[in-house]
């Protein structure tokens, strides 16, 4: 397999944006893309190229995406290239100070998923990115799975 996506998702909005990126790398390389409970972390030994995506949840990744990231042994990713994705709400879209501060503060949960990759001795194709949920359950906004596509399409050509 030259490609592996793994996400976490909680409302499915997540999941859409991995079977996104999946389908738009599929024409071009052997890509799967699997839910983080059912990958073993010795499943990224031989992988080209990871894409870790969760839901933002308290401003960080699910458990089970952190849990994943953890077991990955340490160096297991060198000469992996890594990128790392969350679903989020817009911030713009949400008139609460108190939001901004917290968001300003904690982030997303891409930053960290990023960060857990680099750790483990993964290469950057892109820095993290995010894409747009309508509300807590979503759906996710116009545009967003073609976006998704492409900023995957992206990572791989890196």
């Amino acid at each position: 397999m030259d490609a592996l996506i793994v996400y976490d998702s909680v409302f499915g909005n997540t999941e859409k944006v991995a079977q996104a990126m999946g389908d738009a790398l599929s024409s071009q390389m052997d890509v799967a893309v699997r839910k983080v409970g059912d990958v073993d972390p010795q499943q990224v030994t031989g992988v080209q190229l990871l894409i870790v995506g969760s839901p933002t949840r308290a401003f960080s990744p699910t458990p089970a995406t952190k849990n994943f990231l953890k077991s990955i042994p340490r160096r297991g990713l060198e000469g992996v290239k890594v990128a790392a994705f969350d679903t989020r709400v817009s911030i713009e879209e949400v008139d609460s100070p108190i939001l901004n501060v917290f968001v300003k503060f904690f982030g997303y949960a891409a930053k960290p998923i990023a960060r857990r990759l680099e750790k483990r001795g993964g290469e950057f194709t892109l820095p993290p990115e995010g894409f747009i949920v309508g509300g807590t359950e979503g759906p996710l906004k116009t545009g967003e799975l073609e976006r998704a596509a492409s900023w995957a399409e992206k990572a791989a050509e890196s």
